[in-house]
Order: C-alpha cells, then structure tokens, then sequence
C-alpha cells in the first residue's frame, strides 16, 4: 500500500500548544489515531477564537469538516506538550483546507502533519455557503502574514 505523502507550507500564522493527558493514550502506550484528531479539533477551535469567532457561529455562517488527512511521523506520549501549528491554503468559493503540523515541543520532534478540509454551511438550512467577506479577508491575511515571517 503506497502512503500518504504530505508536503507542508513553508510557514505558518497560527500555533497553540496542547498536552498529551492519559485519556489520549492507547493500550499501545502512544497517542491514539482517534485523539489525534481531537487534538487537531481543538487546535482548530483555537483558530478560529484568534480570529475572534466561535466554530459555531463564524459571522454568521457555521463550519463542518469536509474531509481530513494526517500522516503520522512519530509516536507522542502522555505528559507531552504538541505544538500545532495551521495554516488557511488552497481557498475556495465554500471553504479551505487548514493544514497542520503537529511536533513535540521540547525537542522539536514532528509528530504529525496533514489538513483539515473546512466547509461554510448555512446554519438555518444546514447547505453550503460562501465564505463570508470579513472572515474570507481575515484568513487571507493570515496566510499572507505566514508568508512573509522569516524562517
């Protein structure tokens, strides 16, 4: 089976930091798949807070996953903090993906790397909708600001 092969933008406007707690464990001892992507949501949910909106409630619009990729590096271990860092990408008329990278923060360890398919939807109709204006405008000048920070 041929694996998944992420490649990631060179920068990125957003972080926030994250401790592994014994619930996101595993028998085998490591992070769970399943946490992870509980991890990656609440990542998300920060996001969207420093942007000064609620995932529920995005001026005006509601927000849905699409879809979601991740590509596991390394394990993680209780009492870790991660360091997640997104990035808005590849925009469209509904939506964008967010792609995040996952490393522990002592040592700097890439733990995981991948995207989250973000989707506008209508909160009364449950349909797609555009992105609204000021927030399309807000994630574009995230990415932009990315962009120009120095490696």
């Amino acid at each position: 089976m041929t694996r998944i092969v992420f490649d990631l933008p060179p920068h990125f406007g957003f972080a926030t930091d994250l401790q592994i707690y014994i619930s996101h464990v595993n028998q085998g001892g490591h992070l769970d798949n399943a946490q992870l992507l509980s991890l990656v949501s609440e990542a998300r949910l920060r996001f969207f807070q420093a942007l000064g909106y609620r995932e529920g409630h995005v001026d005006g619009a509601a927000i849905v996953v699409g879809d979601m990729l991740a590509q596991y590096k390394s394990e993680a271990f209780h009492g870790e903090t991660l360091r997640v860092q997104m990035q808005p990408a590849d925009f469209n008329r509904y939506g964008f993906d967010l792609v995040f990278r996952m490393t522990e923060r002592t040592e700097g360890r890439e733990v995981a790397r991948g995207k989250t398919g973000i989707v506008f939807i209508d909160p009364g109709t449950r349909r797609v909708t555009a992105i609204p204006g000021p927030v399309h405008r807000k994630l574009l000048a995230c990415a932009q600001a990315a962009a120009t920070v120095m490696p």
